[in-house]
């Protein structure tokens, strides 16, 4: 899945391709990379990130996706929250919605069972404003685990197909280094579910802490955490760098099904 974020403020790539035709190339590369979805958000959910209004992020998202499916056949998902976006981004042509807030904001679970498309289910302790002001586990891969089957059976129990329902650890959201650690050590766990698994370690400040790198010189660490998530069962890897991390994951499947 290769990350296209159409905002000014991201934390890896704010502002990189926040017009159309920017973003509109920069799914071409991706495609062009291997990635098979394209994951287009208009709003960041860095830790301290401001909300914007839904106009603004349907103004952002919407031109993006019409562009992108009007040239490229590959699938378009659409990363947000609220559920005015997730009726306009499928109506102009997304096929998946991504939500880091788990259809918990009013009318989003009526959406997804509307508009029954895959959705993934992310967990986030907190707000992106406040998620990294000292977040608390007991056990953080078995509280995410809960947290998780609890959003799918509100899914099913809403009228979306199982079938449809992709679920995400959330690595960074509301989570220290420790929890995010172990969080990837027993990532194996959260195969229990028997529902694809989709990983984003992508960059992210857990690789700064362990290697104290600024973001630009994170690809290394990022392939690293991506090769894992692979071995430990992970079926989708968000990424910005998707050829490489393409080249990272199928080694480490390869090596992981080898005599199978």
């Amino acid at each position: 899945m290769g990350i296209l974020n159409i905002t000014p403020d991201s934390f890896s790539d704010g502002g990189d391709f926040f017009s159309p035709e920017k973003a509109l190339n920069h799914a071409r590369q991706m495609i062009a990379e291997g990635a098979a979805i394209i994951d287009v958000g208009g709003e960041s959910t860095r830790p301290g990130a401001a909300s914007i209004s839904i106009d603004e992020e349907l103004a952002r998202v919407i031109p993006v996706i019409e562009r992108i499916r009007s040239e490229l056949d590959t699938p378009i998902s659409i990363d947000t929250s609220k559920p005015e976006v997730m009726y306009a981004a499928v109506a102009a042509g997304s096929s998946m919605i991504n939500d880091v807030r788990a259809l918990q904001v009013e009318g989003a679970l009526e959406a997804a069972a509307a508009l029954q498309v895959p959705v993934c289910l992310m967990h986030m302790q907190g707000e992106p404003r406040t998620m990294q002001h000292g977040p608390k586990y007991r056990n953080v891969a078995l509280e995410v685990k809960a947290f998780l089957q609890q959003r799918v059976d509100c899914c099913v129990a809403a009228g979306v197909s199982r079938e449809l329902l992709v679920i995400d650890p959330g690595f960074g959201f509301g989570k220290g280094l420790a929890d995010n650690q172990l969080l990837l050590q027993g990532l194996d766990g959260l195969l229990d579910l028997n529902l694809p698994l989709l990983v984003g370690v992508s960059r992210k400040s857990m690789i700064a802490h362990m290697l104290d790198l600024p973001v630009d010189e994170r690809l290394y660490g990022s392939l690293s955490l991506a090769s894992i998530a692979v071995w430990q069962g992970a079926s989708i890897i968000r990424a910005h760098d998707v050829a490489a991390t393409l080249q990272a994951i199928r080694v480490s499947y390869m090596c992981k099904i080898a005599g199978k």
